[in-house]
């Protein structure tokens, strides 16, 4: 783990399941940026004391680890003959290996099985929403291939205010320049319980709230066409909908705003289960 750099994006590789969409995300980015690529994959521990070849299947697991880690390698090199990314088999239970490697990552990148919160909850193998939590660097989580043969590409960015919302605007900025693509900033107006709140009074305040929001960032980034729009609904459903289309959905996490709340929040952790482009969280203050 020492020797992974901080110009590397790292993709966490799952042996038992499919890698292939996670590191063909994670490879086209580091070749646009013209980064590092590091496939990470964590061998647990040994629990069970109590059979004679605990030993013997921890020496499986780490050959079936070197193995799969030797293919997304000669994969990632096929796909992108210039990139020739590092290999690391760690020893750890992945979730809190993962969260380590964000400290110094610009970016991780993980797959996603699309679990119901039942089965996420029950499933031993979900890394999604316990990464995405602790993690110090945006998040990528790939459930879906990107949406390529739109004639006008673009990303949706979720704007609510809240200053973890201006570190995904920064984010999605600049992975809508360095895509070419157009840029789409939503913000979603959801009727508060027990309030009276004129619709229309409502959404022309979410209007001044995104407006000044996303001031000066097309100064920053000519390059990037962008639209804003409220829409009315449930936050969930309705970034779902726009984002159906994307290149990827970015949001923000950690704030105060309605998007994020506590630890990962619901709207974020709707959106990691409703989305089917990639979705990108970024934490308080980070950017790539």
């Amino acid at each position: 783990m020492e020797n992974m750099t901080e110009r590397e994006i790292v993709v966490g590789i799952d042996p038992v399941r499919d890698w292939h969409m996670a590191l063909a995300w994670a490879a086209d980015e580091a070749h646009r940026r013209a980064l590092g690529l590091g496939l990470a994959l964590a061998v647990p521990p040994q629990h069970d004391t109590q059979h004679a070849d605990g030993s013997t299947h921890r020496i499986d697991l780490r050959r079936t680890g070197a193995e799969t880690l030797e293919a997304a390698a000669a994969w990632t090199r096929s796909r992108h003959p210039d990139l020739e990314p590092s290999a690391h088999l760690l020893d750890g239970l992945p979730a809190p290996v993962l969260g380590r490697l964000s400290l110094k990552a610009p970016m991780l990148v993980l797959g996603s099985r699309h679990l119901s919160r039942t089965e996420e909850f029950l499933s031993a193998g979900s890394l999604v929403v316990p990464v995405v939590a602790q993690a110090h660097c945006p998040v990528v989580v790939v459930g879906d291939a990107e949406h390529v043969t739109q004639q006008s590409p673009y990303m949706v960015v979720a704007v609510d205010g809240s200053e973890s919302s201006k570190a995904a605007l920064a984010v999605a900025f600049e992975e809508a320049s360095v895509r070419g693509c157009m840029l789409r900033a939503i913000s979603v107006w959801h009727q508060p319980l027990l309030s009276f709140q004129d619709k229309n009074a409502g959404i022309q305040a979410q209007r001044r709230m995104l407006s000044e929001t996303v001031a000066g960032w097309s100064e920053k980034y000519p390059d990037v066409a962008l639209t804003h729009e409220v829409l009315a609904g449930h936050p969930v459903e309705e970034l779902a909908k726009a984002a159906e289309h994307a290149l990827a959905l970015v949001l923000g996490r950690r704030g105060n705003g309605g998007y994020t709340g506590m630890r990962l929040g619901s709207v974020v952790h709707g959106l990691l289960h409703r989305a089917h482009c990639p979705v990108i969280t970024v934490p308080l203050a980070q950017g790539i």
